[in-house]
């Protein structure tokens, strides 16, 4: 063990069966958690630690056990101590889906229409008991891109506009998430493990579909999670690609004659939510990696404007964001 590590793993591992594992830490995303990966003669294991008061591992073992009750592949918890925020759980290995199929994007098809049977899966479930995707809870998401990139971009906007026109813009959509879907909220190609993928051509179309970072499901519309897929933040997604998976998703579903129309209103809910998140973990944070992020983002963003569903919202950005800043797609921020 060293300084880097987080105090109190020595006996956390021992009283888990790993006393002298090696643990090697691994990259960390967005929050504050981290993760290692845990080895003894036996295997591996993940460990996370969701240090508290910033973090509080029971969401994750909550809505873990309730997608492992229902056989979806969620990883196994091995050991928990939430009040110190340790987890020990199932290593699903390196194979993420992103970087898997950086190295083989001829897989690109197949990989992307195990994820959309993966959604149709978890989505044949009753919702489970987790909060409702509320409009107050889309307000306050939406809300982030005028409390954290308008500043950052030195425009004043006008705050009880938008607010306005999203009350507008996701009202309608409101009764047709009812009874509802579990919605993961970050289902994409970061956060999919191919289980069992390896380097055959073969392997992604037999390889399990790992869920991880899911703990902050709620219950809501069953288009949100194929926004995160199909509309990533962090890896391009072809607009002919996007288009053959939601006609996947669509065939296998038959969500309905709105379902499109509501799809480009969380499009850019979503959207507009990740350009705030990443001029926060900026200006907050101090993780300004995420900026070279919002170009990909904007330009999804602004495919889901064109929809007539988004005219209130349109019509705002119009009224609001410069024209030459939405040409560069939101980018190069103060």
């Amino acid at each position: 063990m060293n300084a880097a590590l987080p105090e109190g793993l020595d006996d956390f591992l021992c009283d888990a069966g790993w006393a002298g594992a090696a643990v090697e830490p691994l990259p960390g995303d967005a929050s504050f958690r981290r993760y290692f990966r845990v080895r003894n003669a036996g295997g591996s294991a993940m460990l996370m630690d969701a240090p508290p008061p910033r973090e509080d591992p029971r969401p994750f073992l909550h809505v873990g056990r309730w997608l492992a009750d229902r056989g979806l592949r969620a990883p196994r918890i091995y050991a928990e101590r939430a009040e110190q925020g340790f987890v020990l759980l199932e290593d699903f290995g390196s194979d993420r889906m992103r970087d898997w199929l950086d190295q083989h994007p001829e897989q690109e098809q197949a990989v992307y229409a195990r994820a959309i049977d993966a959604l149709v899966a978890l989505q044949a479930h009753p919702p489970g008991p987790f909060e409702p995707y509320d409009l107050a809870t889309y307000q306050r998401e939406a809300a982030l891109f005028v409390d954290w990139y308008c500043p950052a971009s030195g425009l004043a906007v006008d705050v009880a506009g938008w607010t306005a026109a999203w009350d507008a813009v996701l009202h309608p959509l409101l009764a047709r998430q009812q009874p509802g879907v579990t919605v993961l909220r970050d289902y994409h190609a970061e956060n999919i493990m191919l289980i069992g993928a390896g380097d055959g051509l073969g392997g992604a179309v037999a390889a399990e579909q790992g869920l991880i970072d899911f703990q902050d499901a709620l219950v809501g519309h069953r288009a949100y999670d194929l926004v995160s897929l199909l509309q990533d933040a962090r890896r391009d997604v072809a607009p002919a690609l996007e288009q053959a998976m939601l006609e996947r998703y669509c065939t296998a579903t038959d969500p309905g004659p709105d379902f499109l129309a509501d799809y480009a209103r969380l499009g850019a809910q979503r959207n507009a939510k990740i350009v705030g998140i990443f001029a926060r973990l900026w200006r907050r944070d101090g993780k300004p990696r995420y900026l070279s992020l919002i170009p990909r983002v904007w330009e999804a963003l602004e495919r889901d404007l064109a929809h007539p569903a988004l005219a209130p919202v349109a019509a705002w950005f119009a009224a609001n964001i410069p024209q030459d800043l939405r040409d560069r797609r939101g980018g190069e921020i103060a």
